[in-house]
């Protein structure tokens, strides 16, 4: 077994990974039994991508595999989750971390107010921002406000307003901070203001269009035309 992969040869050949095999065309299916995980393929002018190693289990050790290639291998070679076809390429699927995060961000707009969609349309774009604009904030790392909880610990705030043709975003923060105000008052309204711009800021970085509203203390993400 070689140590590297060597230069790029038809696909039909077995590649190897430091010293991790990769399969043949004819190794992808074994005994009518689908081969799926984490592959990776080299891009090709003549095709979507070839198979030079695979499957592994899961995305950290194929991402090894890729930082493992040393000198002589092949250019431009990442990871994808799929099935392995008999012609050496791979038809993407959703990997387990695609329905982990969609199981997650189903949780957050769960946390919105109870019936927040009532009279929407399916294909209602302003149900479609909603569903963008939370999936932009909790990539950022932040929650949504559990409006329907018990404990208040804070978080994003989304009002789907028809009327505006938007949806209005607020921060709230933890009970500790805006009811109790165990910092003070001053404290209070500082970290609401600097919550609110970084919120503000989240969005237009990933092009949302995003305007001032009830005087700074939140903001309009507008539908684009």
């Amino acid at each position: 077994m070689a140590d590297a992969l060597p230069q790029r040869r038809p696909h039909t050949d077995v590649e190897t990974v430091s010293g991790v095999r990769g399969l043949s065309s004819s190794e992808v299916v074994l005994d009518g039994a689908v081969r799926q995980g984490w592959w990776l393929v080299v891009d090709e002018a003549a095709g979507p991508g070839r198979i030079v190693a695979g499957p592994f289990p899961d995305r950290a050790e194929a991402g090894w595999a890729v930082d493992a290639l040393v000198d002589g291998g092949p250019d431009d070679v990442r990871s994808i989750y799929g099935t392995g076809r008999a012609d050496g390429g791979v038809d993407r699927r959703p990997s387990p971390h695609d329905w982990a995060w969609l199981a997650h961000l189903s949780a957050q707009l769960d946390r919105l107010p109870e019936g927040w969609d009532a009279g929407l349309p399916d294909d209602d774009p302003l149900g479609t921002l909603v569903v963008e604009v939370a999936a932009a904030l909790v990539e950022a790392g932040l929650s949504a406000h559990d409006s329907t909880g018990t404990d208040q610990v804070g978080g994003v705030c989304l009002s789907p307003e028809p009327s505006l043709g938007g949806i209005v975003v607020t921060w709230r923060q933890h009970d500790r901070m805006s009811v109790e105000q165990v910092h003070g008052a001053a404290a209070d309204v500082m970290v609401q203001q600097a919550m609110s711009r970084a919120l503000a800021e989240v969005l237009q970085v990933r092009g949302f269009v995003v305007d001032a509203f009830g005087g700074a203390s939140g903001h309009l993400v507008r539908l684009t035309a």
